[in-house]
C-alpha cells in the first residue's frame, strides 16, 4: 500500500519536528510531533508550532526519536510491501533518519520503496485544510494523488 509522507522541520537543513504517514486506503493515519529544539526558526515559530497539536483527538502521539521509530516500524508492520510517497525530498530524508534510534540501529521496518512524486504547481500547504501541520498537508498530498 501506499503511505502518503509529509514532515516538519526547524528551516532548511533543521530538526524533524513532526510526521505524518497517511495510508492511501483506510483511516489509519500516523503521526508524532517530537522534542522541540531549543533554537526555532522563527518562519517555523509563526507557521509550524502553533499548529502541531491541529490533529484528531488521540492521534498525537508526542515521542522522542527513538520511541517514533520503533511506531514506525509498528505501523508498518503488516504491509508487505509499503511504498512511501512524498512530494519534497527532505521529507523522504527526515523519514529515512528517523528510522536509526541509535548508532548502528535501525527501526525494524522491513523493505520498503519511496515514490518521489513531482508535483509542479501544487503545495501541500496551499491545499491542506490546517497548513505546516504534517498530518493534513499529508491528507492533501493523497487526495493530490487521487486517492
Amino acid at each position: 500500500m501506499r503511505y502518503f509522507l509529509d514532515t516538519e522541520y526547524n528551516g532548511f537543513g533543521g530538526e524533524l519536528i513532526s510526521l505524518a504517514l497517511v495510508p492511501e486506503h483506510g483511516d489509519q493515519e500516523f503521526y508524532t510531533s517530537l522534542p522541540l529544539p531549543e533554537d526555532i526558526h522563527p518562519w517555523v515559530a509563526q507557521n509550524v508550532i502553533p499548529y502541531l497539536r491541529h490533529v484528531p483527538p488521540g492521534v498525537d502521539n508526542e515521542m522522542n526519536r527513538a520511541e517514533a521509530a520503533w511506531q514506525i516500524a509498528h505501523y508498518l508492520q503488516g504491509d508487505r510491501d509499503p511504498v512511501i510517497v512524498a512530494d519534497w525530498p527532505e521529507d523522504i530524508a527526515h523519514f529515512c533518519m528517523l528510522l536509526l534510534p541509535g548508532p548502528g540501529q535501525i527501526a525494524p521496518v522491513g523493505s520498503l520503496r519511496f515514490d518521489f512524486v513531482a508535483t509542479p504547481g501544487f503545495s501541500t500547504a496551499n491545499n491542506s485544510r490546517v497548513p505546516h501541520n504534517a498530518l493534513h498537508d499529508a491528507r492533501a498530498l493523497r487526495t493530490f494523488c487521487g486517492c
